[in-house]
C-alpha cells in the first residue's frame, strides 16, 4: 500500500488525526482575512463584466497582418472604449468592445476597417444591448439564488437545519473568494464563469455532504455514552475522509490546471479563462471550506445545544477522573463503568477494546473494577 493510502487507512480507523475542530478559531480567522481581501478587491477594482452583460460589439476580422497590440489601439480610438483582442488560429482577429452604443457599431467598424486597411466587408459584427446584458445578468442570478434555495431545504431534510446553515455559510466563503479573485485579476466575467461557478458550488456542496453523512452516522445516541463530545466525533469525521477529499480535489484541479495555465496562458486561448478560472479558484476553496469551515461550525453550532453541553460537562469530568485515578498506583480504570451496554453502536469507528471486557486491558482478568 502506497504511503498516501495507509495515511488514509489510518485516519479512517482513528489511529491518527489531526485536531481540525479544536483548532477552528485559526480557520476561522484566515477565512475572514481572504474574505475580506476579496471584498475589498470587488469594492476597488470591480468586476470586469463582459459583453453579454453590460452590452457591446465583437467584431471577427479575416486573415491579417495586424498584431494584437496595434489592434486594440484602433478600437480603443474607434470606438471609445478598452477592447480586449485575441488572435485566432484563422489568422484574424477577435476584437471585443464592451460598453459600447450598438449605433456607434457601423462607424466604429468602418474606422477599424480604415485603420486596419480592410473592406468592411470583410468584418463581421456581433452585437449585444445592454437591455440583453441586463436579462442575462438577472437571469444568472436568479439561477444561483435558486440553487441556494434547493441546497438549503435539501439539506435540511436531509440532515438538519445547522448542517444546512453550515454548507450555506461555506458556499456564500467559495463565492465571495472566487469572485474576489476575479476583480483582483482583472478577468472577464462571462456567462462560462457563471457556469463554472454552479459548477464549483455543486463540487463543494459534494465535498460537504460527504463529511455530514459520516458526521451524521457516528453521532446516532451519541448521549448515551461518555468517551467523546460532539466536537470529537466531528473531527474524526473529517479525518476519517480527509484522503478522500484532497485526492479528488488535486484529481479535479489538475485538468482544470491545463486549461488555465496552458491552454489560456502558453496557447493563449484566452476564451478559456473564464470559465477555467472560477473552477480552479471554486475547487480548491470549496475542498477548504468543507473541511476547515462547514464541519467546525457544525460542530460550534451543535454543542450550543443543552443535550451537547451536558454531554461535554460528563465527557469532561470522566476524563478528569480517569487522569486522577491514572495517577494513583494500583488503580486502573477502564473508562466503560458508567457506559451502557448498548454504548458501542453510538460511534462508528475502531473502539480499540478487545472482545472482552474483562481481559487485556492490563490489570488481572479475575477482578473488575
Amino acid at each position: 500500500m502506497s504511503k498516501l493510502g495507509n495515511l488514509g487507512a489510518r485516519l479512517h480507523r482513528g489511529e491518527i488525526s489531526y485536531d481540525f475542530v479544536g483548532k477552528r478559531k485559526i480557520w476561522y480567522g484566515i477565512s475572514i482575512l481572504i474574505t475580506i481581501t476579496a471584498i475589498v478587491g470587488l469594492a476597488v477594482r470591480g468586476l470586469n463584466m463582459g459583453i453579454d452583460f453590460q452590452g457591446g460589439a465583437v467584431f471577427t476580422t479575416g486573415k491579417t497582418g495586424v498584431s494584437v497590440a496595434q489592434a486594440e489601439t484602433y478600437a480603443a480610438r474607434a470606438a471609445g472604449h478598452d477592447a480586449v483582442v485575441q488572435k485566432l488560429g484563422t489568422g484574424g482577429l477577435r476584437i471585443q468592445i464592451a460598453g459600447m452604443d450598438t449605433e456607434k457599431s457601423d462607424a466604429t467598424k468602418a474606422e477599424l476597417a480604415k485603420d486596419m486597411k480592410m473592406s468592411p466587408e470583410s468584418i463581421a459584427a456581433d452585437l449585444v444591448g445592454p437591455s440583453w446584458g441586463d436579462q442575462i445578468a438577472n437571469k444568472a442570478w436568479e439561477g444561483l439564488g435558486i440553487f441556494m434555495v434547493l441546497v438549503v431545504i435539501y439539506l435540511a431534510i436531509a440532515f438538519e437545519w445547522r448542517m444546512a446553515l453550515a454548507a450555506l455559510v461555506a458556499l456564500i466563503h467559495d463565492i465571495t473568494i472566487t469572485t474576489g479573485i476575479y476583480a483582483l485579476v482583472g478577468f472577464e466575467v462571462t456567462p462560462g464563469t457563471v457556469i463554472g461557478l454552479l459548477t464549483i458550488l455543486g463540487y463543494s456542496l459534494y465535498d460537504t455532504v460527504v463529511v455530514f453523512d459520516s458526521l451524521k452516522e457516528q453521532t446516532k445516541d451519541i448521549t448515551k455514552q461518555t468517551r467523546f463530545t460532539y466536537s470529537d466525533i466531528a473531527n474524526r469525521s473529517i479525518n476519517g475522509t480527509l484522503v478522500r477529499s484532497i485526492n479528488t480535489t488535486v484529481v479535479a484541479l489538475l485538468p482544470v490546471a491545463g486549461l488555465l495555465f496552458i491552454g489560456g496562458g502558453f496557447l493563449g486561448a484566452g476564451t478559456l479563462n473564464d470559465i477555467s478560472l472560477s473552477l480552479f479558484v471554486g475547487l480548491a476553496a470549496g475542498a477548504y471550506s468543507s473541511i476547515f469551515i462547514a464541519t467546525p461550525l457544525v460542530a460550534d453550532l451543535k454543542e450550543r445545544e443543552p443535550q451537547m453541553k451536558a454531554l461535554k460537562k460528563r465527557v469532561l469530568a470522566k476524563r478528569a477522573q480517569a487522569a486522577a485515578q491514572d495517577e494513583q498506583p494500583g488503580t486502573v480504570d477502564d473508562g466503560y463503568a458508567d457506559e451502557p451496554e448498548d454504548a458501542a453502536a453510538a460511534v462508528v469507528g475502531p473502539r480499540h477494546q478487545p472482545a472482552s471486557r474483562g481481559r487485556g486491558r492490563g490489570r488481572p482478568s479475575g477482578k473488575r473494577r
